[in-house]
């Protein structure tokens, strides 16, 4: 690639330990004539550690707006070099970036991923959970029917499941998972690479029992368990006692069906027939 050719590099910071950063990334940093940061302030700390001074940095937010985007690309038409970060961690991983990445592909620039820190592959990695099949939550909405959803479908996802929570929400999180499987194991990667970096594995009823979460969180969900499928006794049980903690319908159907081993639509048609009134949001098989 030649000087005057212009690039968006993709590049990945460290979460907390900065010996973490990659000599590429360095070097990234170094070949750029504009950094883009989700973060001003950290990115020049970043930079000045690493002796780089009057590099201009300009930022990037998940509210970017169409004009940035327009500018930002009318810069890589014209041969400058862009090294994108977040605050921490992998760009775009539920951190912004995306759409510049769009932005640069639309006008023909090479992208380029400089790979390195990440909290989701780090946790995944010492929580000895499988990890040759996980879905990714990110950040869990806060309240209201966004989340009950999100929470029925991260307990019905059969593979390892990661994502983040903040400490003042996580005792929270677990009470409301705990009510949909306790026993489900789970590691709690805390601090992670920094100087009180913790992992704290048990259940998800032990993790509901701790009273206090300090420090930035990833959440591991090992594989949920498919039973054999249920006795039609002990499937009216779980019923009950799931719309009684305030689940809709189709969620306690996405639920069981993971849980128990069943179809969503079996598990609805059971639900039809104790409350028809609850059949308006039937779900499928899927």
């Amino acid at each position: 690639m030649s000087d005057t050719s212009g690039w968006l590099r993709v590049v990945a910071t460290p979460i907390g330990n900065l010996e973490d950063l990659s000599p590429r990334a360095t070097r990234a940093f170094r070949e750029a004539t504009l950094v883009l940061a989700e973060d001003t302030r950290r990115a020049r700390q970043l930079l000045s550690h690493l002796g780089i001074t009057g590099k201009r940095i300009e930022r990037l937010d998940a509210h970017v707006e169409r004009h940035a985007l327009e500018h930002w690309a009318e810069r890589l038409a014209a041969g400058d070099r862009l090294a994108m970060v977040s605050d921490a961690g992998t760009p775009t991983v539920s951190d912004p970036g995306a759409a510049v990445v769009r932005a640069a592909v639309a006008v023909g620039i090479s992208v380029e991923s400089v790979p390195g820190p990440s909290a989701v592959i780090a946790a995944l990695a010492a929580s000895g959970m499988p990890a040759d099949r996980f879905r990714f939550f990110g950040f869990l909405p806060r309240k209201g029917g966004g989340r009950r959803d999100v929470l029925a479908e991260l307990v019905a996802t059969p593979e390892t499941v990661v994502f983040f929570e903040a400490p003042q929400r996580a005792q929270a999180t677990f009470e409301e998972l705990r009510a949909l499987a306790p026993e489900r194991e789970a590691c709690v990667a805390r601090e992670l690479t920094k100087l009180h970096e913790e992992l704290v594995r048990g259940t998800i009823a032990e993790l509901a029992a701790r009273e206090e979460w300090r420090g930035e969180l990833t959440v591991v969900l090992g594989i949920g368990k498919r039973e054999p499928r249920a006795a039609v006794h002990d499937l009216e049980q779980r019923i009950e006692a799931l719309l009684r903690d305030g689940l809709r319908a189709k969620d306690v159907a996405r639920v069981l069906a993971a849980e128990l081993g069943l179809s969503a639509r079996e598990v609805y048609a059971a639900i039809a027939r104790r409350a028809p009134r609850d059949h308006d949001d039937a779900p499928g098989d899927d």
